[in-house]
């Protein structure tokens, strides 16, 4: 089945749908993600290391999951059931924010989201999907700082991008 991702303009109003590789060709059409923080009573934070199968910044260490609504789907609808799919877990969820990035990529891709920022609470174990992330681990956020700033290349960049409003 094609997977195709909303095309959107600056203001997150639906423009049209396209295939999603197409999609992040030839500098990247604007389109509608999402990014979930999870948290644990502890303060840590959940992250996930991309799938190398990933087409696009892959192995990369990022935010517990990310993705794309489908067409016709609530965008927090979709945070749920990616949540489940990628981490093997549901929880509930708050959006925080939004903003806008474009990031090249490997292969000539590029990313080019509105991304709606959601966070959430969990204490379980994560599941993760293998197809989705090759790792996951909880993280202190004052680490997880310290390491972006001396390891920005291990990060993807909407995660960078997105953490500085998340963590003040």
């Amino acid at each position: 089945m094609e997977e195709r991702v909303v095309l959107v303009d600056e203001n997150d109003n639906e423009i049209g749908t396209e295939e999603k590789i197409r999609a992040h060709e030839n500098g990247g059409r604007l389109h509608r993600a999402f990014s979930i923080f999870i948290f644990n009573s502890k303060g840590e934070m959940l992250l996930q290391k991309r799938a190398k199968s990933k087409y696009h910044f892959s192995g990369l260490w990022t935010n517990t999951c990310c993705s794309h609504p489908r067409p016709e789907e609530a965008t927090e609808e979709a945070a749920h059931r990616r949540l489940k799919e990628e981490m093997g877990f549901d929880t509930e969820l708050k959006e925080v924010f939004t903003f806008t990035y474009k990031a090249e990529s490997e292969g000539g891709l590029t990313e080019h989201e509105l991304d709606h920022v959601f966070v959430g609470k969990f204490d379980g174990e994560p599941k993760p999907n293998p197809e989705e992330a090759d790792d996951c681990k909880w993280v202190n956020v004052e680490g997880l700082q310290q390491d972006i700033k001396e390891n920005p290349n291990k990060y993807s960049p909407w995660f960078k991008t997105a953490l500085e409003r998340v963590i003040p």
